[in-house]
């Protein structure tokens, strides 16, 4: 390997002003400055004139500043048709909701949405029991912040206590807090940068994971309610930077499980929950490409596994004073992927990849038979719903699809009998058969074929004049299956087309379908997306200038690498949090997540990688040619894509762009996922569908 050096130059050029404000009438968009540096690399010269934009100085802020308000000048002839929006999108769904609840021990526990309130309030009641006890009311724990998000919420063995994770930034950074239930007291406990938390048997002590400044899990802490940080005790940890540190509580709640991963190998520990001054004990070490995870049931600790397995096999394992004898349980099946276990007192629930969809296979342990649950669509979408309890026949599930509302069903596995619980109604009229759906396959230029699914307003006509949005993802091995959306029938009642372009690196159609997309593969994703296009504008579906192409972080790299690309495919492109500056940030191992995803994208500090990586770099290959409009939606806090990566690329795209397209970003305060309350959130929505009407010139 060639060793490589870094070499800069700099340059500064003022460009045009950045220091603009809303108040001004814009009529040019902002021009950041340039600050010339060239990096060498392998024989190779990286210029990047924004590199500077990393340090968030003042210049810098005014600059994102201009941006937006640049931004908001451009589409404020659309601000009646985004005011519009947002008020439709309010009024389909029910702003007082309450979620199916489920049982813990003594109570049962739900949550609840109340209108005019941004986040939703955690109640129990006990069994039997009409007075309802608040457990959480976030509404009120939000206020004063911009920002408020809770995860891993998780409550003690004798139900006394709760822990629960917050973050009051968007950037991911959660702090750990106890609520003492009765007292109504909330305890932050001092401990920060957490990635998960797990109650051992004893309701005082915590287990939990630990990041570092990558924002890496990597070690997993005991910590006792009430004494001081300083008295941890640290269980285990992992200092390889490719994997991540997680741990799990069995169904049954006799073990807590530690993991340690990264994209291709992990390995186990276990730990009793009665006995929390044991060490984790090592039940599978490291084993180069092999993953495992692990669920316990009578005295075996079952494992799903790749070893000698390529889509996936169980095996279990008697706990005997160490014998460890290891079988086959469930076997490795063509065509079928087993994505996950659940297990149960008497069942196996088993989420698989076959033909294409999501299936759930449920396996009994006393006889050995298996089944599938039917779902009565072709394409949808399920998730798991709350199954705390282990001795049960019956699994909840959730399932939806283009035009079926979210459904939370019931599913018994000895009478295999599915039962709807809840149906999420729309407040306003729906009628799901005035819509249609529909899947083709477009034909990839090597052969493969991929799917695109559609949903419309039933009776349309296709055509080149007709509108269509597609979207597309590709990476990590996860699926983009169709779900049902209120906020999108604002969209397919104005005639737009909705489609999902199911992209190699996705998980859709296996794990071969992932693995043809990723590392040395990964340009099968863009060139799928783009035959995708091609295939519905050659069909007659749509036309380039009636057609707007979407992503988000990993999705937005797609956007980037098509419209450099096939900068003539699309009308317009909206990239969400885009992960945009690939080289720039693979390079550099302070970067949170970088080390990481050496096993998605590849390690650049390799010949062959970096040459690969360099070839498609959509931050890299912005060239001198016409792009579509660009509407750039992203985060200043977000931990997974830093602000500075959208902010070089529309600057960088400012300059290149030789054609009278719009390029324009907008920048919020918030995280990777957006704002945090419902209603910001659906004004942010509102905000991107008030884009694509003017893109489709049906803004009037």
């Amino acid at each position: 390997m060639k060793k490589y050096f870094i070499l800069l130059i700099v340059i500064i050029f003022t460009g045009g002003c950045a220091k603009q404000t809303a108040d001004a009438h814009i009529i040019t968009p902002p021009s950041a400055k340039k600050i010339h540096t060239e990096t060498v690399l392998m024989d190779n010269v990286l210029i990047d004139d924004y590199a500077y934009m990393r340090n968030l100085d003042d210049y810098v802020l005014q600059y994102i500043e201009a941006e937006n308000a640049y931004t908001d000048e451009k589409l404020r002839d659309v601000r009646d048709d985004e005011d519009s929006l947002y008020n439709e999108m309010i009024g389909r769904i029910r702003e007082n909701d309450m979620s199916v609840p489920y049982v813990i021990g003594n109570y049962q526990y739900y949550s609840k949405s109340i209108e005019g309130e941004q986040y939703s309030v955690y109640c129990r009641k006990l069994i039997d029991s009409n007075e309802e006890i608040v457990v959480l009311d976030i509404n009120k724990m939000a206020q004063g912040y911009s920002y408020y998000n809770i995860a891993n919420i998780r409550i003690s063995p004798d139900e006394n206590f709760l822990l629960f994770l917050v973050d009051t930034s968007g950037n991911e950074s959660y702090t750990l807090n106890v609520k003492d239930i009765e007292l109504n007291n909330i305890c932050p406990e001092n401990l920060n940068n957490i990635s998960q938390a797990e109650w051992a048997d004893d309701n005082k002590t915590i287990i939990y994971t630990v990041e570092n400044t990558t924002k890496r899990p990597f070690r997993v802490m005991k910590h006792v309610v009430g004494r001081n940080i300083e008295e941890d005790i640290e269980m285990f940890r992992d200092d390889d930077e490719k994997y991540w540190v997680w741990i799990d509580k069995s169904r049954d709640n006799k073990y807590i499980f530690a993991g340690s991963s990264s994209k291709t190998t992990s390995y186990m520990l276990f730990l009793e929950c009665n006995s929390v001054n044991d060490t984790f004990t090592v039940l599978f070490p490291k084993k180069q490409n092999v993953e495992y995870y692990v669920s316990h049931n009578n005295g075996y600790f079952y494992i799903l596994t790749n070893f000698e397995a390529y889509n996936f096999k169980v095996q279990r394992m008697k706990i005997d004073e160490g014998k460890n004898e290891i079988e086959d349980f469930i076997i490795e099946r063509d065509g079928v992927t087993i994505n996950s276990m659940d297990m149960f007192k008497d069942f196996i629930v088993l989420n698989e990849r076959k033909s294409g969809n999501q299936a759930i296979e449920i396996f009994d342990l006393h006889t050995g038979n298996s089944h599938y649950i039917e779902f009565p669509e072709r394409s949808f979408s399920i998730w798991y719903e709350k199954n705390p309890e282990f001795e049960t026949e019956r699994f909840r599930l959730s399932y939806s699809s283009f035009i079926t509302p979210a459904t939370v069903y019931e599913y018994n596995m000895k009478e295999r009998q599915l039962t709807i619980l809840k149906e999420y109604k729309l407040e306003c009229e729906y009628d799901k058969d005035k819509y249609e759906t529909k899947v083709v396959n477009a034909i990839g230029r090597d052969g493969t074929l991929i799917p695109i699914s559609m949903v419309y307003r039933k009776g349309l006509k296709f055509s080149e004049k007709t509108p269509l949005v597609l979207n597309g993802y590709g990476a990590y091995g996860m699926s983009s299956d169709p779900y049902f959306s209120s906020v999108r029938l604002s969209l397919l009642d104005r005639g737009i087309v909705y489609a999902i372009a199911h992209i190699r690196g996705g998980g859709e159609n296996g794990r071969r379908w992932y693995e043809d997309g990723k590392m040395l593969n990964k340009k099968n994703t863009f060139y799928d997306f783009i035959d995708c296009a091609d295939f519905l504008v050659n069909k007659n579906y749509t036309s380039s200038a009636k057609m707007i192409g979407t992503g988000g972080s990993a999705g937005g790299l797609l956007i980037g690498a098509v419209i450099n690309m096939r900068p003539d495919l699309f009308k317009a492109v909206i990239a969400g949090v885009p992960f945009i500056d690939l080289m720039n940030t693979m390079l550099d191992e302070t970067i949170p997540l970088t080390t990481a995803e050496y096993e998605e994208w590849g390690n650049p500090s390799q010949p062959e990688y970096f040459e690969y990586m360099l070839s498609y770099s959509p931050y890299d290959n912005i060239i001198k040619q016409s792009y579509p409009n660009t509407l750039i939606t992203a985060g200043l806090n977000d931990a997974r894509v830093a602000f500075w990566e959208p902010l070089k690329w529309i600057a960088k795209l400012r300059v290149m762009n030789t054609g009278s397209s719009e390029l324009m970003l907008k920048m919020n305060t918030a995280g990777h996922g957006g704002a945090s309350g419902r209603y910001d959130f659906y004004r942010e929505i509102a905000f991107e569908y008030s884009f694509i009407l003017k893109m489709f010139n049906m803004d009037k």
